[in-house]
């Protein structure tokens, strides 16, 4: 697999942090593999099978048939070539489920709801069957802080049991926090009605090796502007305040909830308050980055008089990742860290 070196120190983190080499002999279904969170579950499991022997079975759920085509002879790898809004059928033992495959980018949003919202309800129900079919171990599905919407005046951390922020269900570009939400619903159910091992994660603003760069969203937009050798433009005064995630600690985060929480508990946020910051110093710490590798870009401010941007529209609202940390999770990843390594790894990618 062509994992680079950046991708092999934070997976050898995630497994060391987790224990996962005393793991032997799963099957994980994962969909979304070609994604930010699902890859680095995949890239997880497979070098856990290379560096410690330990024969788990990955089966990924992929809509594009080329889609890791050069693992089509691993006898640890099987690709199902299919959308996950249809019935999912499989012969496989299924141990652990990871629902990952779903639309992350604004733009696609924007232009296509009706399948964003699909593949988390329809999506979510389908990955469920599959998981109650099989008596899976655990099922995972990624959500999203959207789900929270924009904070009340009084609320700055949310949390998994308390106050939601409001969000307007009328508004198309709420396609993704909405279903978001009705997936929630429905893990909620099924294991009321089923007695299933389920876990939703809200992830808070993550990125890192995998990410897309023209997939429209503020941390994308930047990347792209840096690699292009472009000043960064910033669309908006930058005002609201974000945390963001390194993939790495996130990833560490979910393996914690999969392998340690208790089953009646089913929500959980990851995010890292100790990376709160604005749109605008988050383009700041591009530009630093930049100087600190010799290269001559600037923060540039320019706002359109009309915007056809679909940046998520909140504000304020930071995740309160208490309920995980009790867990043992920590992060390891400043903003500024996690932004070299991923600047790093995409220059070495020629992306």
């Amino acid at each position: 697999m062509n994992i680079s070196k950046i991708e092999k120190e934070d997976i050898l983190y995630i497994i060391n942090e987790n224990q996962l080499d005393n793991l032997q002999d799963s099957t994980f279904f994962i969909t979304g593999a070609t994604g930010l969170v699902g890859g680095y579950f995949f890239k997880t499991i497979y070098l856990l099978n290379e560096l410690f022997n330990k024969n788990h079975k990955i089966i990924l759920l992929v809509r594009k048939p080329n889609a890791y085509i050069e693992y089509s002879n691993n006898d640890n790898v099987k690709i199902i070539v299919q959308d996950v809004i249809d019935n999912i059928n499989i012969e496989d033992k299924v141990d652990y489920v990871i629902h990952a495959a779903g639309v992350a980018s604004p733009k696609i949003m924007k232009i296509d709801p009706v399948g964003t919202n699909l593949a988390n309800t329809l999506g979510t129900i389908n990955t469920l069957n599959l998981a109650r079919e099989k008596n899976a171990k655990c099922y995972l599905f990624i959500s999203s802080r959207e789900v929270y919407g924009e904070a009340p005046n009084d609320v700055k951390f949310f949390t998994e049991d308390g106050k939601l922020g409001y969000l307007d269900h009328t508004n198309v570009r709420n396609c993704y926090a909405e279903s978001k939400k009705n997936a929630e619903n429905l893990l909620v159910a099924y294991n009321y009605q089923y007695g299933m091992n389920v876990k939703a994660v809200r992830l808070a603003h993550t990125y890192g090796p995998g990410i897309r760069i023209d997939d429209g969203r503020v941390q994308s937009d930047f990347l792209k502007n840096y690699l292009s050798n472009e000043n960064i433009i910033m669309k908006s005064t930058g005002a609201s305040i974000r945390t963001y995630t390194y993939i790495a600690d996130a990833i560490n985060a979910m393996f914690k909830i999969i392998m340690l929480s208790p089953k009646n508990e089913i929500i959980y946020n990851v995010s890292d308050e100790s990376n709160e910051i604005s749109i605008r110093d988050l383009a700041l710490t591009l530009v630093e980055i930049g100087k600190d590798n010799g290269k001559n870009i600037a923060l540039k401010i320019d706002i359109p008089q009309k915007s056809n941007a679909s940046y998520a529209p909140f504000s304020k609202g930071i995740l309160s990742s208490k309920k995980v940390r009790d867990l043992g999770y920590k992060t390891k990843f400043t903003v500024k860290e996690g932004f070299v390594r991923t600047i790093k790894h995409l220059e070495e990618q020629n992306i």
